[in-house]
């Protein structure tokens, strides 16, 4: 884990709202000249701590406005079977989140497609490419709650 002080703390808090900022507005709002500012971003971004900074679209402007759970569960538990599951979703632009869990379900998806019927082409050309045991489908009624930000820890200064 990376040691964060107070001012990398009010960086994050700004750029996780808004990466669009200027350098310069963010180093206003921290208490910091534009250099050093820029300096710890820089730093902040070889680390590993920024990942990338991206643009947030709206999925109902752009037709991807419903949101499906998908539990997978199956029988194959070794390597091979993972890679070329992993292949086959990595190749799936619908999938926007994929993890491994612990419990009753093996992986879970969140896919964003347009309707039920690409949601049925989806799982079609999923159950085509991959083995599966069971796949269940929860669909989003209402999006309540929806952020990329992270819960940033207290600073220790």
């Amino acid at each position: 884990m990376i040691t964060l002080d107070a001012t990398d703390i009010a960086i994050l808090t700004i750029i996780q709202q808004d990466t669009s900022l200027a350098v310069a507005d963010v180093a206003r709002r921290v208490g910091l000249s534009v250099t050093p500012c820029w300096r710890r971003i820089q730093r902040l971004e070889e680390q590993g701590v920024i990942r990338r900074r991206v643009a947030l679209l709206n999925g109902e402007k752009i037709g991807a406005g419903l949101s499906v759970f998908v539990a997978v569960r199956t029988n194959e538990h070794n390597a091979d079977w993972l890679k070329h599951f992993a292949e086959v979703v990595a190749a799936m632009p619908e999938v926007v989140e994929f993890y491994r869990m612990s419990g009753d379900v093996d992986y879970l998806l969140r896919v964003v497609v347009a309707d039920m019927r690409a949601y049925d082409t989806f799982y079609k050309t999923l159950i085509s490419k991959v083995k599966l045991t069971d796949v269940s489908s929860s669909f989003a009624m209402e999006q309540i709650k929806y952020t990329t930000a992270l819960p940033l820890p207290e600073s220790t200064e």
